[in-house]
C-alpha cells in the first residue's frame, strides 16, 4: 500500500510500519490464580471452572485454569496496539474485530508470556459513522514460557476523524437514552441468564462429543447486561495493563509513534512520574470515553461504551464454554459492527453451520455462526468459529 493523504484523514505516516516488527511484550510475573478469577468476574462470565477451585478439582485438569480468552490478558493495549500505529492528526479509533487461531497449550498459574507485534495492512474506505475511514489490522504472536506457540491474534482498528464522527452523529438513534429497566424487566434478564448458566453446569465435566452435535444445533443464548459504568470498569482493571506499575514490559523495535488523537482524549504523560493516574486510560487519554459520559459524545457515541477486546472475549467464552472442558476454540474471524453501551444488554447466539474431520487425532471439527446484539436487536457482532471436539 503507498502512501496517500485521502482528503479529510491523513495515511501517510502508516506505510512505514507494515510488515515490520513493532513491539515485543513480556509478562514478568507470572499468571496467579487471583488473576484468572479476576478475568472471569469481569468478563461476567459465571463458568466455575474459572473460579471454583472444588468444581476445577474434579474437572480433566485437576486445577482452575485460564479460558482461551484470557490469552488477550498477557499483552499490551489489548491486543490493538499493531492494528493502532501510525500518526493521524486529530483522529479516534475503536476496536473493528479480530481473528484469533489458537495452537493447543493453554495458558495456566505459574506461566509467563510474551508477545510479538506486527502491523499487518490498512485500508481507507467511506463510511456512515465518520466519512472516510482506516480499517487497519495488527498481529499479535503469543508464546508462553516454554517456547510453545499459544496464539495469533490479528486485529482490526476503525481510525477515523473524531469531528467528523460528532457532525455524522450516525449512532445518534441507537439507544440515545439509557434504558430504565423495571424490577419486573430485570427479573426477566436474570432467568435468561439463569438458563445460559444452567447450560454449562448441566455438561459439567462430561465431554460433549462431535458425535452428539448436528448442523443446525442451536447453542443456548448467552445473555451479558445490563451495562454499565460499573461493569466497565470492572473490565478496566482485569486487562493485566491497565494495572499501575503493571508487570508487562514493552521494547519497542522501532519508533512508536503517537496515534495522533485529539487533545481531549490525550494522557497527561509528564505527570506519570509523580502519580499514574495521569497516564491510566480510565481517566485520562483514549479510553477514557468508555467510562465517562462527556467524553464518549466527543468521539461519536451517545454515551460510555464497552471495549472491542471484551466483545472478542465474550465470544471466545461463549464459544469454549458450548464446546465444554474436552472441546477446544481453533478459531473465530468477527466483526465488531456496534458498541455496548451503558443501560444495554447483550445477547450473543450461535448455530451449527458444518461438521468435519480434523488433523487433531481423536477430534473432529465443528463451524459455528454467531451473531451478537443489544436488546433493541441491532447487531453488535457477527462471525464465524471453528471448535474441535472428541470422538466418542
Amino acid at each position: 500500500m503507498t502512501a496517500t493523504a485521502t482528503p479529510g484523514i491523513d495515511t501517510s505516516d502508516l506505510d512505514r510500519f507494515v510488515g515490520v516488527p513493532l513491539a515485543v511484550n513480556r509478562l514478568l510475573e507470572p499468571v496467579t490464580v487471583s488473576d484468572i478469577r479476576r478475568w472471569a468476574q469481569a468478563m461476567r462470565h459465571p463458568n466455575p471452572l474459572y473460579y471454583d477451585a472444588e468444581w476445577a478439582a474434579e474437572s480433566r485438569f485437576g486445577r482452575i485454569l485460564a479460558p482461551q480468552s484470557f490469552t488477550i490478558v498477557t499483552n499490551t493495549g489489548q491486543g490493538f496496539r499493531p492494528a493502532n500505529i501510525g500518526t493521524i492528526p486529530q483522529s479516534h479509533q475503536l476496536f473493528g474485530g479480530d481473528d484469533w487461531w489458537f495452537y493447543g497449550p493453554r495458558v495456566a498459574p505459574g506461566d509467563t508470556m510474551t508477545t510479538v507485534q506486527m502491523m499487518h495492512g490498512y485500508r481507507v474506505t467511506d463510511t456512515k459513522f465518520a466519512g472516510p475511514t482506516v480499517f487497519q489490522r495488527g498481529d499479535n504472536h503469543y508464546t508462553n514460557q516454554r517456547g510453545e506457540p499459544v496464539a495469533l491474534q490479528r486485529s482490526t482498528s476503525i481510525r477515523y476523524m473524531a469531528s467528523a464522527a460528532r457532525d455524522n452523529a450516525s449512532l445518534g438513534d441507537q439507544g440515545q437514552e439509557e434504558t430504565d429497566w423495571t424490577n419486573e424487566q430485570l427479573a426477566g434478564i436474570f432467568k435468561e441468564r439463569e438458563a445460559y448458566v444452567t447450560s454449562l453446569r448441566s455438561l459439567g465435566h462430561d465431554p460433549r462429543s462431535w458425535e452428539s452435535v448436528s448442523e443446525g444445533d442451536e447453542l443456548v443464548t448467552k445473555v451479558i447486561g445490563p451495562h454499565s459504568h460499573v461493569s466497565f470498569a470492572t473490565e478496566w482493571r482485569a486487562y493485566t495493563m491497565n494495572l499501575w506499575g503493571g508487570p508487562i514490559e514493552s521494547t519497542p523495535l522501532m519508533d512508536m509513534t503517537d496515534a495522533g488523537n485529539t487533545a481531549e482524549m490525550t494522557a497527561f504523560v509528564e505527570n506519570v512520574s509523580w502519580d499514574p493516574e495521569f497516564g491510566d486510560g480510565a481517566y485520562f487519554g483514549a479510553a477514557r470515553g468508555h467510562l465517562f459520559d462527556k467524553y464518549a459524545r466527543w468521539i461519536g457515541m451517545p454515551r460510555a461504551y464497552g471495549y472491542g477486546a471484551t466483545m472478542g472475549a465474550w465470544i471466545i467464552d461463549f464459544l469454549s464454554s458450548w464446546a465444554g472442558e474436552w472441546g477446544f476454540v481453533a478459531h473465530t474471524a468477527s466483526q465488531y459492527r456496534g458498541p455496548a453501551l451503558v443501560g444495554d444488554v447483550t445477547y450473543l447466539r450461535g448455530s451449527v453451520t458444518g461438521k468435519s474431520e480434523s488433523t487433531t487425532p481423536g477430534q473432529g471439527k465443528v463451524s459455528i455462526d454467531y451473531v451478537m446484539s443489544s436488546h433493541r436487536g441491532e447487531v453488535m457482532a457477527k462471525g464465524s468459529g471453528e471448535v474441535l471436539l472428541p470422538h466418542e
